[in-house]
């Protein structure tokens, strides 16, 4: 049985992460989030727990006995309070396995006019989750970062990975595609530690996703 907590367990891909877990019976699922009323319809799915990631102590209590946590944290002003919470909180509890998800471009990793485009848009954005990573890089835990493209709510699981280092060139991919690779990590926990990895569907290059206006 693994044990996996889910930060942020309101978020798109979160959400779409725990249809997964909920459907397999070798996970017991722990979700975390400020509303613990939104996620009301899943009480019978899983242990529901109301509180800050900015909280050390709460997440503390939220992380004891916990084989695996799952970040899908967000906010510009509060992704690196956030990532010091959750560092401190996971030594304290001694637990490793951390899989966090971050933006594209914290690297300077986007290659030419999409890279540019990246930039302009999000601006601060990168910045401070940028900070973040280098939060979890520089903790002594078993992290992964993910690092999707501009994301789409296509009913499809198409990517491909790339790490820390080299270029990213592809615009998109789906929510979908990134709760699956999720929840590989939490099946197969060993895959992946200390590493950064990109996510983009093939055949996707442009000066900035298509769909984008």
């Amino acid at each position: 049985m693994i044990k996996v907590i889910v930060l942020g367990a309101h978020g798109q891909v979160a959400q779409l992460t725990e249809k997964m877990l909920f459907t397999d019976k070798d996970i017991e699922t722990t979700l975390f989030l400020r509303n613990a009323s939104r996620l009301s319809q899943d009480k019978d799915k899983a242990t529901i727990i109301e509180g800050d990631a900015t909280n050390e102590h709460e997440l503390e209590e939220a992380i004891k006995g916990q084989d695996v946590v799952y970040a899908n944290l967000g906010g510009t002003n509060t992704i690196v309070k956030q990532a010091k919470a959750v560092v401190e909180a996971m030594n304290k509890d001694k637990v490793k396995r951390l899989i966090w998800i971050s933006t594209l471009g914290i690297y300077d990793e986007v290659a030419g006019k999409f890279g540019d485009w990246n930039k302009q848009t999000l601006g601060n954005y990168i910045t401070e989750y940028a900070k973040a990573a280098k939060i979890i890089e520089d903790s002594d835990l078993d992290y992964t970062i993910i690092r999707p493209s501009w994301m789409t709510n296509k009913d499809e699981v198409d990517y491909q990975r790339s790490k820390k280092g080299e270029e990213i060139t592809n615009t998109e991919v789906s929510r979908k595609s990134v709760a699956s690779y999720v929840y590989e990590l939490i099946k197969n926990p060993k895959e992946d530690i200390d590493e950064s990895i990109g996510l983009e569907k093939p055949h996707t290059e442009g000066d900035k996703p298509e769909w984008y206006r």
